[in-house]
C-alpha cells in the first residue's frame, strides 16, 4: 500500500496528532468545552431568573414597609399574628 507523501512529512503528522490531543485527549477538549458552555447558559439563566426574583422581592418589601395596612395583613397572614383581643383559628383541610 502506498500512503500519500505528505502524510511521511513531520509538520503534517506534528499537525495531526496535535490536532487529535487538542479535540479528544487534553483537559480542554471539545466535549468539555461544549458541557462547559451549556452550563453556562444554564446557570446565566438561573442568574437572571433570581435577579428577577430579588426585584420582586424588593419591590414588595417597600409596598410593605410604606404600608401599615398592608403590614399587618401580611403579618396577620403569614405569621400568624394577632391583637391581644382577638382569638385566632386556624383551619386546616385534610387532603384527600
Amino acid at each position: 500500500m502506498k500512503l500519500p507523501k505528505i502524510t511521511k512529512n513531520f509538520f503534517f503528522l506534528f499537525s495531526f496528532f496535535f490536532l487529535i490531543w487538542m479535540l479528544f485527549i487534553d483537559a480542554n477538549d471539545l466535549v468539555s468545552q461544549i458541557k462547559l458552555k451549556n452550563q453556562l447558559e444554564t446557570l446565566e439563566d438561573e442568574k437572571a431568573y433570581y435577579l428577577q426574583k430579588i426585584e420582586e422581592v424588593k419591590k414588595d418589601r417597600e409596598e410593605l414597609l410604606s404600608n401599615d395596612q398592608l403590614l399587618e395583613k401580611f403579618a396577620r397572614e403569614k405569621y400568624y399574628m394577632k391583637k391581644e383581643s382577638e382569638d385566632l383559628f386556624v383551619v386546616v383541610e385534610e387532603e384527600k
